[in-house]
């Protein structure tokens, strides 16, 4: 088989080989190489030591920040490119890294501290495998499983439980049955792993094709970062708009939607308010009402454990907020100046999805309808409506030449004014706006 290796790894390989050592890929790049999938960067390891490598590459910009663990990075027509010594590794005490690392002169030794057989294999220049432990049978059949004891590869680092599920729904690969039990077996170690790798993990995973079946297994993977969740996975939903439980309306809504971070997040997370909100009546149906805003409360937190960015967090709360809020034709204008466009097409986006994760039967006017208001909302902004104060024929300083004050009664009575046009009160025209401004002369 040929593989399409870049010309810069190609040319760090050759110079590690010219200089005595043994080199070659490793790791993510050769799995997507086999998988027929255009690697993100290129790993080499080497027999070479650190120093050695270092040698090699006298002539280039080496930079050594990794040196005590065997990696040296070298840039090579201005891209990084990293290179480690062969290695074994030590104990991790604290369930996210080794304690030490030792130098070793096999390959095969250093392939077998990786987590999964996918990951640990090596592919030469010559376009050679070393493949030890079956990872090009585990890749031609779809399988993710732990090089050598899974508990033990779990236990060394905590993330690997998040990066197995994350590779489950990117690839679609099913997880090996001993290694799914470890998983479960110790699940509790995520708690020793920092939330900002966690939520390297939990991205991937959610933007990932296959995340749906993925969340349907491993609900409880999650709750150890998000207890929060438990409620959720745990509810049942005895309502005529609902076939499904909390959870599988929860996952049926996600995979509806795009695989864009902020509404997979706000779609997994729109309805984490309804355990606390949910009321029985006498009939025993139930209900939820104020699910949205004790939703987005949630949300928040949860989204400052993990630290993700402020961007992405009020973008999520915002939609986990207004994805129960009602719309209709005549309320496009105020939400479109309220939300602004790209935040109202990603509700209505929240809002499908929600919607086809429930009773069929009942959301299907809903769903028609949701297509007339985007429809109408896409016109609006093709007209260039005002939607804001900008927009508007009048001003601050039409206000104060009215007689108003100058102060927060200008703000108040052009606000004022701007909800008229949103409404279909009073068309943006200069003099019918000016006749609506309370004269104090």
């Amino acid at each position: 088989m040929k593989f399409e290796i870049s010309v810069g790894a190609r040319a760090i390989l050759q110079t590690l080989m010219d200089g005595g050592y043994e080199a070659c890929l490793v790791g993510g790049c050769v799995r997507d190489l086999l998988r027929g999938a255009v690697p993100h960067d290129w790993d080499i390891c080497t027999s070479a030591r650190p120093e050695e490598t270092a040698a090699c590459f006298a002539h280039r910009r080496v930079l050594e920040t990794g040196m005590k663990h065997g990696t040296v990075t070298v840039l090579e027509d201005g891209e990084p490119y990293e290179i480690t010594t062969y290695r074994t590794e030590g104990p991790y005490s604290d369930s996210r890294r080794p304690d030490y690392v030792t130098f070793v002169s096999s390959l095969e030794a250093d392939l077998a501290r990786r987590d999964f057989t996918m990951n640990a294999i090596a592919l030469k220049l010559d376009g050679s495998l070393q493949d030890p432990f079956g990872g090009t049978e585990d890749i031609k059949y779809g399988v993710i499983r732990c090089v050598g004891d899974p508990a033990c590869r779990f236990q060394e680092d905590g993330l690997r439980i998040m990066r197995a599920l994350r590779f489950g729904a990117s690839f679609g690969y099913k997880i090996e049955e001993k290694t799914a039990q470890a998983i479960r077996a110790y699940q509790k170690v995520l708690r020793h792993v920092a939330v900002e790798r966690i939520q390297v993990e939990l991205c991937k995973l959610l933007t990932g094709r296959w995340a749906g079946a993925i969340l349907r297994h491993y609900p409880d993977v999650l709750c150890q970062f998000w207890p929060q969740l438990r409620p959720l996975v745990e509810l049942e939903q005895n309502n005529p708009w609902h076939c499904w439980g909390g959870w599988e309306h929860t996952i049926c809504a996600l995979e509806a939607v795009p695989a864009d971070l902020p509404l997979r997040l706000a779609v997994l997370l729109h309805d984490i308010g309804k355990p606390g909100c949910k009321s029985t009546d006498e009939t025993g149906v139930d209900h939820f009402y104020g699910h949205a805003e004790a939703g987005a409360e949630l949300a928040d937190g949860m989204l400052r454990t993990l630290k993700f960015d402020n961007k992405t967090r009020e973008r999520v709360v915002i939609l986990v907020k207004r994805h129960d809020l009602p719309l209709s034709e005549y309320s496009i204008r105020r939400w479109l100046g309220r939300l602004g466009a790209e935040t109202f097409f990603q509700l209505l986006e929240v809002k499908r999805a929600d919607s086809l994760g429930q009773n069929s039967s009942m959301v299907k006017d809903w769903l028609a309808e949701l297509d007339e208001i985007k429809a109408k909302a896409e016109e609006i902004l093709a007209q260039q409506e005002c939607l804001s104060l900008r927009g508007l024929e009048v001003n601050g300083k039409d206000v104060l030449e009215a007689g108003i004050a100058p102060g927060p009664e200008v703000g108040q009575v052009l606000n004022g004014l701007l909800e008229q046009v949103l409404s279909g009160a009073v068309p943006n025209e200069r003099e019918a706006l000016l006749a609506r401004i309370p004269h104090r002369k």
